[in-house]
């Protein structure tokens, strides 16, 4: 999901879904043809109408439609224009967290995520383009209806096989193209596949007679059109004429543009070879993008062996049937939804759809495994990005697991798996989500349940939720002590030590967090969470006023972090190093360790993080004497906070700063000055209180990038410093901070 900017419409499907980084839309690949006529009268009726659905058959364009009219009116709205793609949401209470992610959020509360949509819209003019919701279509009727009622600002542009049939909705139904856009259309795709293309004066009738037979659905015509790479207009028409034949009387009763759809796929499905038949239909199972080396594993077999998924993947793409799409995680695939489900009634009509499901299933549950694993490397970036596309694959996955009792314990490894995923990505919500549900059904394989239980209490712990967080740890502690388990122990006795820091016991969270340490090092655990301990109690010591012995320890998750490649971590211990620096009277150094740490933040969309950076930082701006910027920051913190939990977790430790800064900018400013500035805060969104916060000052201070105010390479430039001593490695001795 994503902020609508620059239209692209799709080279094969006009109801296939673009796929772009959040915030942004691809790069358009091939020219919005026609449709003029259309676009007004949508136009119109979103003057008219807060809803407005546009409806019609599978690839008569409604995609295309929908995103071109938010793009063309995207200034209209001041708080940006959305667009949700559902297509691969099969959970409807899912349907919340996928709009979530369409508003940019990063909620790590346990509130409801309907009540996060409304809270964030209430006030918000937004139009939210709604797109592929026709399998949900119950689900999303109620939650468009309810964002509509109690977000006065909102519009929805909907775009699906069917309307909603809510109150106050203006149907569309798309028509197929007029004949002279139907005719550009074709010789545009057309051209595509063999550059400079202009049909004959002897081959124009053949065309115009094309895209009658075609009924003018866009879909259909651009499927046509590829095949212009190896056969004539004539040659195509004549084929078209043989699949209308042998497919007319298959769907009794089934609209004329249906039969149309199912022809023009039916047709191009005919003219493949069985090995690109077979892949057509194994592809069926991936839900979204895919990468070449998951379709070699679980496409291949002794009838396609994996060294030849990837020519018949070529031809598939050639033929219109496979978009490739580039992104952050490389080169990605994507079967157009309509070819999909065609493909899916083959397999399944093969018998081998619950085999390739397993399959599916199997290799991403590796994927996840390896990823667990790599997130303690340099490669924590490229991991992050991996799961991003990958998430409508891994919810299929578990799905896939939870169907049957003898496979729950799959999904419950999967969901404790992505631990990493939940908790330092900005996806506690979700997260939350599977963890409870999968633990709805009993399983007797103890590692597995007893890592979801560790892995909620750590959500619960993170989202404010004391209760829940006991609970599920309390659990936890109990079967591993029973089962033998000292792994999911030592997590347990860690995370109730995380627990303790939030609800300011700062003695028993020492206490707690040093016996995890120590079991860590009796079972030889070393990862991103063992450096998040340390890190916890560090903090819980410089609270209790040792700055020196929280520095002591911090320095050496650093130096872990850099033998490592660990970056997530690294944060939160440039956030307790800059807190003792800060206590010590050095605001520059906070101030440098700070602008690292909302990088960081930035680079994993973890909110939590970047919001206690902003809290800090607003006080060290205090100290450094600008008073009205660290009025600003401490209002932008207080706008994100909502998104997180409560605020600063209630407790009195973690809210001290901001009582202090308060207290200095209320004083130097007066109070109307510094309630202006928070308000101005609380105006800005994440990126930019982030990019505010970088450039060291007012919004007209440059930003230097992404590195703007980080901490220094090692050794200075082209300087390298041998690492310091670990307690875990033993090797050097401590730098001094």
């Amino acid at each position: 999901m994503r902020r609508l900017q620059d239209p692209r419409p799709n080279p094969d499907d006009p109801d296939a879904r673009p796929v772009a980084a959040p915030g942004t839309l691809p790069a358009e690949l091939t020219r919005f043809v026609g449709r003029e006529g259309e676009l007004a009268e949508l136009g119109g009726l979103l003057e008219e109408s807060r809803l407005v659905t546009v409806a019609g058959v599978a690839g008569v364009g409604k995609t295309r439609c929908v995103i071109r009219v938010a793009a063309l009116r995207e200034k209209r709205y001041c708080d940006g224009v959305l667009l949700a793609e559902l297509s691969t949401v099969r959970d409807a209470d899912l349907l919340e967290h996928a709009l979530i992610d369409a508003l940019g959020l990063a909620d790590h509360t346990s509130r409801p995520p309907r009540a996060v949509l409304v809270e964030h819209l209430r006030e918000r003019r937004t139009l939210l383009v709604i797109d592929g919701f026709e399998h949900l279509v119950d689900a999303c009727a109620d939650l468009v209806t309810d964002l509509l009622r109690r977000a006065p600002g909102l519009q929805v542009l909907a775009a699906g096989r069917c309307p909603l049939r809510v109150d106050g909705e203006r149907t569309y139904p798309l028509p197929p193209m007029s004949d002279g856009d139907a005719v550009e259309l074709f010789t545009e795709r057309a051209r595509g596949v063999r550059p400079g293309w202009e049909p004959a004066t002897d081959e124009q009738s053949a065309v115009l007679e094309l895209c009658h037979r075609l009924d003018g659905i866009p879909l259909t015509l651009e499927l046509a059109a590829g095949r212009l790479r190896a056969l004539s207009v004539e040659q195509v028409l004549l084929r078209l004429d043989d699949r209308f034949r042998l497919l007319t009387g298959g769907r009794r009763g089934a609209p004329p543009r249906h039969q149309t759809l199912r022809t023009a796929i039916g047709w191009s499905h005919e003219l493949c070879t069985p090995e690109q038949r077979l892949l057509w239909a194994r592809l069926s199972v991936f839900a979204g993008q895919f990468d070449l080396e998951a379709a070699e594993y679980i496409c291949g077999g002794p009838d396609l062996p994996a060294d030849a998924v990837l020519d018949v993947l070529d031809e598939l793409i050639a033929q219109s049937v496979v978009e490739r799409e580039d992104g952050p995680a490389g080169a990605r695939y994507r079967l157009l939804d309509t070819v999909s489900e065609y493909g899916a009634q083959w397999l399944a009509a093969t018998g081998d759809a619950e085999r390739l499901r397993r399959r599916h299933r199997d290799w991403f549950l590796g994927l996840a495994t390896w990823c667990e694993l790599d997130w303690f490397s340099p490669r924590q970036e490229e991991v992050a990005a991996r799961i991003d596309s990958e998430l409508p694959n891994l919810r299929r996955a578990m799905e896939c697991s939870m169907e049957s009792p003898d496979e729950v314990h799959l999904a419950q490894h999967l969901a404790g798996t992505l631990w990493f995923y939940w908790t330092g990505c900005g996806r506690l919500s979700e997260g939350r989500h599977w963890l409870d549900h999968v633990l709805e059904e009993p399983s007797p394989h103890d590692a597995a349940r007893l890592k979801v239980l560790w892995v909620l209490g750590y959500v619960a712990v993170l989202q404010g939720d004391a209760v829940g967080a006991i609970s599920a740890l309390q659990e936890c502690r109990e079967e591993a002590e029973r089962c033998g388990d000292a792994t999911a122990l030592a997590y347990a006795v860690h995370r109730t030590g995380c627990l303790a820091i939030v609800t300011d016991d700062m003695e028993r969270a020492e206490e707690l967090l040093r016996e995890a340490l120590g079991r860590y090092r009796e079972v030889g655990e070393l990862n991103s969470n063992v450096l998040m301990a340390q890190v916890e109690l560090a903090m819980a010591v410089a609270f209790l006023g040792d700055l020196d012995a929280a520095a002591v320890i911090c320095d050496e998750v650093r130096e872990i972090c850099e033998d490592h490649g660990e970056r997530w971590a690294l944060a939160y211990a440039l956030y307790v190093l800059a807190y003792a620096a800060l206590r010590r009277g050095r605001p520059a150094r906070a101030r440098q360790m700070l602008g690292e740490c909302l990088t960081i933040g930035r680079t994993f969309n973890d909110l939590l993080g970047t919001v206690l950076s902003l809290e800090l930082l607003a006080l060290v701006t205090a100290m450094e004497g600008d008073a009205g910027e660290a009025a600003v920051l401490q209002g932008a913190a207080e706008g994100i906070w909502p998104s997180v939990g409560l605020q600063l977790f209630g407790s009195a430790f973690y809210g001290r700063p901001r009582v202090e800064c308060e207290e200095q900018a209320r004083r130097e400013l007066g109070n109307a000055a510094y309630e202006e500035g928070l308000r101005a805060g609380r105006r800005l969104d994440p990126a930019t209180a982030v990019d505010r916060a970088l450039a060291g000052g007012g919004p007209g201070a440059p930003v230097d990038g992404p590195g703007a105010g980080g901490v220094p390479a090692p050794g200075g430039p082209g300087g390298t410093r041998r690492p310091a001593a670990s307690r875990m490695t033993g090797r050097g001795g401590p730098e001094r901070w």
